[in-house]
């Protein structure tokens, strides 16, 4: 049952930010330029007592791996979306 609540909960972490970039669109790329920084601040600090219980691995991971989709999809998706305009502004 414990590892249906964690892989429940890093599947949250993948869909959740793609979802919200999908629903509200990359408007500040800077932002995600931050989440990007947060993450690797994340997954470069030494250990805790948290990372010592279950529970804390599943907060760090789950924050570790939402910002990371959060970060990348923004700027991808940033950079798509003003290919496209650009395209467009040319023609």
């Amino acid at each position: 049952m414990f590892s249906i609540a964690a892989g429940l909960l890093f599947l949250t972490a993948l869909l959740l930010p793609v979802y919200l970039i999908r629903r509200f669109h990359p408007l500040v790329w800077p932002m995600h330029v931050l989440a990007l920084i947060a993450a690797a601040g994340i997954g470069l600090a030494p250990g805790t007592a948290l990372l010592n219980s279950p529970y804390g691995t599943f907060i760090y991971l789950f924050s570790f791996i939402f910002l990371v989709v959060w970060g990348l999809g923004g700027l991808f998706a940033y950079r798509l979306r003003r290919g496209k305009h650009a395209v467009a502004a040319q023609q």
